[in-house]
């Protein structure tokens, strides 16, 4: 992309915001989705934000990073970057530009795992507020058991059609074709067979029972700002969604991964706001299994044409290999915590039993 043939699009965007007068861009790096830029202009700070585009990928990610932020700017949220214009055309979002950096795995404390919860739910307090109906369904937003069941099979169907041409991606495919879909099979199976006895595989929660959800929520979309607290970033899949995903979702991301300690206290927090709580923790307690292994396939996007697309866009075509190689890794340790948390489970059951 030329960003030079582009100046004229982002002197309007920054005019639009308020922030007329020269700018400068500087890349940043971090971004593996989007390409994201810092704005100079007469002094002042912010951020850009050029979403990436594909054919195959229908989702509108400016429309709903957008929305969001707005949403819980009006309602009065200050967690979160400010949006401060959009240009719908040329896929660009300006935002509040954050000084600061990210957080590192042991810097995850109660207390930081407790302003992730507080965002959450002072969000969800304005569910009923004029804004919260017009918000998307989040991506890849389910409400069945059965429907979270599906959404993990459709990323595995994907992954058995990789190109096998390279080296690299015919070991991805033995890892997915002989490790993965075993452990996936033995996994769904047995939800499959829970959720059928408890008559709740297609069971739809109520719209009560749904949440405003971040999405991809977790430190790894966190900044630690200068005056000591945490701005949240990121925002492309969020929307309405089962808050159970969303749990699962918070403590199965490999990046920052949150504590297991912190779980019961995170949860605790979430159900006060809920109307059927003890539906969402056996809910939770059901996928947060299911959504350990939808990670490992998160993982390994890059093998995948868009997914490999998009990385090319947001950093270096000409790593790529390297990338996959580090992803694979990855993968292989996500699936072998998977089966360590498997065996815990199990024995920790028949300690209670």
């Amino acid at each position: 992309m030329n960003m030079e043939g582009l100046r004229p699009a982002i002197a309007r965007l920054i005019d639009k915001a308020g922030l007329s007068g020269d700018f400068n861009l500087h890349p940043l790096a971090g971004g593996t989705n989007n390409r994201v830029f810092r704005v100079e202009v007469s002094g002042r700070y912010a951020l850009l934000k050029v979403y990436f585009q594909h054919p195959q990928d229908h989702r509108d990610r400016l429309s709903a990073e957008y929305a969001f932020t707005g949403f819980a700017w009006e309602n009065g949220l200050r967690c979160l970057p400010q949006p401060l214009a959009c240009d719908h055309d040329n896929q660009f979002g300006l935002y509040e530009f954050v000084m600061g950096r990210q957080l590192l795995p042991h810097e995850i404390t109660k207390e930081v795992v407790g302003e992730a919860l507080n965002f959450f739910t002072e969000l969800n307090r304005y569910q009923q507020h004029a804004g919260a109906g017009a918000l998307p369904t989040a991506s890849e937003a389910c409400f069945t058991i059965a429907g979270h069941l599906e959404c993990v099979q459709q990323r595995l169907d994907n992954l058995m059609n990789i190109d096998t041409s390279s080296e690299i991606n015919r070991e991805a495919f033995n890892f997915i074709s002989n490790n993965l879909l075993k452990s996936w099979a033995e996994t769904a199976a047995s939800l499959r067979k829970q959720a059928l006895e408890l008559c709740i595989l297609d069971a739809e929660i109520t719209p009560k029972d749904r949440c405003l959800s971040p999405s991809d929520f977790g430190f790894h979309n966190a900044i630690l700002a200068r005056d000591g607290r945490l701005r949240f970033i990121d925002f492309e899949y969020a929307g309405w969604d089962d808050p159970a995903k969303m749990v699962c979702d918070f403590f199965c991301q490999p990046a920052v991964p949150v504590p297991p300690q912190y779980f019961n206290f995170f949860v605790d927090g979430v159900i006060l706001q809920q109307v059927n709580p003890q539906s969402l923790l056996r809910r939770i307690s059901l996928l947060m299994p299911v959504y350990r292994l939808k990670w490992c396939c998160i993982i390994l996007n890059d093998f995948l044409p868009v997914g490999n697309e998009r990385r090319n866009y947001a950093l270096n075509a000409s790593g790529q290999e390297t990338r996959k190689r580090n992803q694979l890794i990855k993968a292989h340790a996500c699936l072998t915590n998977f089966a360590l948390n498997t065996i815990m489970s199990t024995s920790h059951q028949a300690k209670e039993l």
